[in-house]
């Protein structure tokens, strides 16, 4: 496998903020309206306390060409062991196989950190990632109807999607 997966650290939120508002810019994978600043990524990254957590994707040359997260899906005790999973690829990357890779990883990790549910919430017309959860063997659960605008002011249908780990 050209990639490799590991834990994000200081180092590589510059480039976990720089992918994150590409897509913010492009529309279509963020109901994020403008871009992120390096502060608000760390912050963001540093509120993952285990057993959540941010990863990195890096490529045979050690770019990181994607990032992807395990994140608190309630903040309610009793949603212990349910994780909200995330993923974004560098424009360069994509359909080059490091979705599947991050999401496969991720997926992984959350088995390892002993979750029991793994939720991803997409919009309904991102074609790849709808893709992506049917490949894995996620099940929509939900869609929300005209429940978010990304940064181009396109309305966007939520699915919904969860595997039982």
């Amino acid at each position: 496998m050209p990639y490799t997966f590991r834990p994000a650290v200081e180092s590589d939120i510059q480039a976990i903020t720089d992918i994150y508002n590409a897509s913010v810019v492009v529309g279509g994978a963020t109901a994020d309206l403008t871009a992120r600043t390096f502060d608000q990524r760390r912050a963001w990254v540093e509120s993952h306390k285990p057993p959540y957590g941010v990863f990195v994707a890096e490529s045979e040359g050690g770019q990181v060409i994607g990032f992807g997260s395990l994140s608190v899906f309630y903040d309610r005790a009793g949603y212990d062991g349910v994780t909200d999973l995330a993923y974004y690829i560098a424009p360069a990357w994509q359909g080059r196989g490091a979705g599947t890779f991050m999401l496969d990883n991720l997926l992984r990790e959350a088995r390892a950190r002993h979750m029991r549910k793994a939720c991803g919430i997409i919009f309904a017309d991102n074609a790849g990632s709808i893709a992506l959860m049917r490949r894995f063997g996620f099940t929509q659960f939900g869609l929300m109807p005209a429940a978010a605008t990304d940064s181009t002011g396109t309305m966007r249908d939520m699915s919904y999607w969860y595997l039982d780990l």
